[in-house]
């Protein structure tokens, strides 16, 4: 059983692979490599031209508050599995036992993961896909789901809401974090385009923040951030940013795309709402109020010394 989880899981890692095109990040153009960038990807698939394409700008001050927003409910996310890691050329990608799954939430049903990958900057720069009020994160982590009762990837991409994906921020952090040993570590061996190696024992859970800060998100229907761009994704965005330190982060930079480049700046630009409704938990609510009242305290505590 645990084999036969594990090959449907390797074949929808290569699904979600198998609908790139001739596309690429702004970072790889060049006079010698012409290829379409992020403006022109509709060249590479249609879709990419949708109405209802990701990522996109959060602006917290127009989110609705949301009741149905619980919770998830993370089923087998701390179990350990010895997955794959690969640089497929334009990121870098885990695949997943579908093993673990994610309920609640406002999910409509149970989803169960297929694999991860990552979003990153440069050096100089930030580089995560979706941005808060404008704020642009280091690195971001997309943890791919899909309805529990399909099989792969493809069909599930064929249903309005058959994919869920997790987002998670990273940011910069003093020291290390060691839960992300067994991932950086690994990155030394792919290095070159398609390079594929085992990963070390992890669970999804050692790399999030702990499950108790994960009630504050936004919820907004979008579309996959690459081509195919297909437009089936619940994406639901989580306010707890993940603590990596900068050689960690540069550990990233190393990595090469097919055409040898360092592979940086590896995000697609936010895209229009085009009239979508973004949602908030009301744990995102909760701290939003106590931000306020901190910084009404602070204020009013100032204007007292003054006094």
């Amino acid at each position: 059983m645990q084999q036969l989880l594990f090959t449907l899981a390797l074949l929808s890692f290569l699904a979600l692979d198998t609908e790139a095109g001739d596309w690429c990040y702004q970072s790889q153009f060049s006079c010698d490599h012409q290829c379409n960038t992020p403006n022109k990807w509709d060249h590479a698939n249609s879709d990419c031209d949708g109405r209802y394409q990701s990522p996109i700008n959060v602006v917290t001050r127009k989110t609705l508050l949301d009741e149905r927003l619980t919770p998830f409910k993370f089923t087998n996310y701390q179990q350990i599995f010895r997955g794959f890691i690969k640089n497929n050329g334009h990121s870098v990608q885990v695949g997943v036992p579908h093993l673990s799954t994610i309920s609640g939430g406002g999910l409509s049903t149970t989803y169960k993961a297929v694999q991860f990958h990552l979003h990153w900057g440069n050096s100089k720069g930030p580089g995560s896909e979706h941005t808060i009020d404008g704020e642009q994160y280091p690195m971001e982590l997309h943890i791919v789901h899909m309805k529990h009762h399909y099989t792969d990837l493809s069909t599930a991409l064929a249903d309005q809401e058959g994919v869920a994906v997790l987002g998670f921020f990273y940011e910069k952090s003093n020291s290390a974090n060691r839960k992300y040993d067994p991932i950086i570590t690994s990155l030394r061996s792919i290095k070159a385009a398609n390079g594929n190696t085992s990963l070390p024992p992890v669970s999804l859970a050692q790399l999030l923040p702990p499950e108790q800060n994960l009630t504050s998100f936004y919820r907004y229907k979008g579309s996959l951030t690459t081509p195919g761009c297909t437009e089936a994704v619940v994406w639901t965005l989580f306010e707890n940013t993940i603590p990596l330190s900068s050689d960690q982060l540069r550990a990233f930079f190393d990595l090469k795309f097919h055409d040898g480049k360092p592979m940086v700046d590896t995000f697609r630009p936010v895209q229009p709402l085009n009239g979508r409704q973004v949602f908030r938990s009301g744990a995102t609510v909760a701290l939003t109020s106590t931000a306020l009242l901190v910084a009404a305290l602070a204020s009013a505590l100032g204007l007292s010394q003054l006094n």
